[in-house]
């Protein structure tokens, strides 16, 4: 009697049905990304890319605007000349730079101490105090401006009031002090988020790292300094990086507290000028250029701080 072995059946699949499938896979994240990368080009790439085209030209206007012709004309980089020489609008930059050095450090760290407070065992009902903290950024930055608009102004708010009967006259809204009322609303308003920022990265850290240095005799404070601030030290930075980017744009705060105040000028910030001379002053082709000059800046301090910051990571 012969025995016959059954010799298994092995499903083979084509070439080219395998590369179907993996082509299928490697298009897979592009289909994802389609989405916001539609959306990225429309509404970020396109308008920088038409703000950058419209700063080389400048409407020329005929016949003393009594039915002559207006024509776009190519001037080159003369529109960014004169940005550079608006005294308003460069003045806007060293208001800001001032307003950067006094708010953001101290906005920093505030929320770094109120992380660092809310990730000890010292702070009891954590939650109610982190909403309460947070709280103020879910306000509108209009409404913000506002709010503390009411508290500034002589005569109406109970805080002036307050200090005026104590013998402590004080004016926010001077022309030397306005400036970091300004400052106070902002602190007020974005202290919560990067504090949650922070605090979010204390909670990634390891819990053995804490017991470690508490069995070594580390005190909560010295736990603080040299091991929960060095191993947040990304998180820092690019809560660093977003304040100077939200302080070069400040715009909705002075907007609003100008209706309350003279001291307040149409080109008191980089971004108020560009509203100026664009749709006041109706010419779109400078505040493109202005907008192009802001931007560079921007990048130009982010750059810088970024630069620091890995050249002092590389030195430790």
């Amino acid at each position: 009697m012969t025995t016959t072995a059954a010799v298994p059946t092995v499903a083979r699949t084509s070439p080219r049905r395998r590369r179907g499938v993996g082509g299928g896979q490697r298009r897979a994240p592009y289909a994802f990304l389609a989405p916001f990368l539609g959306l990225f080009a429309v509404f970020t790439l396109a308008p920088i890319l038409l703000a950058v085209y419209s700063s080389f030209f400048q409407v020329k206007r005929s016949g003393l605007g009594f039915g002559g012709d207006n024509t776009l004309t190519f001037v080159g980089f003369d529109n960014y000349v004169r940005a550079i020489g608006d005294s308003g609008f460069v003045a806007g930059f060293g208001r800001m730079l001032g307003y950067g050095v006094v708010q953001v450090p101290l906005m920093l760290g505030l929320a770094l101490v109120l992380a660092l407070l809310f990730d000890s065992a010292v702070v009891r009902w954590k939650p109610f105090f982190q909403l309460s903290v947070f709280l103020p950024y879910a306000v509108p930055s209009v409404v913000a401006a506002l709010i503390w608009g009411f508290l500034y102004q002589p005569r109406v708010s109970p805080i002036v009031e307050g200090l005026h009967a104590m013998g402590v006259p004080v004016d926010f809204l001077a022309p030397g002090t306005v400036l970091w009322s300004l400052a106070n609303v902002a602190v007020w308003s974005v202290t919560g988020v990067n504090m949650v920022i922070l605090f979010s990265a204390l909670q990634s850290v390891p819990r053995e790292i804490y017991e470690a240095a508490r069995i070594d005799g580390a005190s909560e404070l010295r736990t603080a300094l040299f091991i929960k601030i060095p191993m947040i030290a990304p998180s820092l930075v690019l809560t660093f990086l977003f304040s100077i980017i939200g302080t070069m744009q400040l715009f909705n705060e002075p907007m609003t507290m100008r209706a309350i105040t003279s001291n307040i000028s149409g080109d008191y910030t980089p971004n108020m000028a560009i509203f100026q001379t664009t749709t006041l002053g109706g010419d779109a082709n400078l505040g493109s250029a202005m907008a192009v000059v802001l931007g560079l800046v921007i990048f130009v301090l982010s750059l810088v701080v970024q630069k620091a910051t890995n050249r002092k990571r590389g030195a430790q």
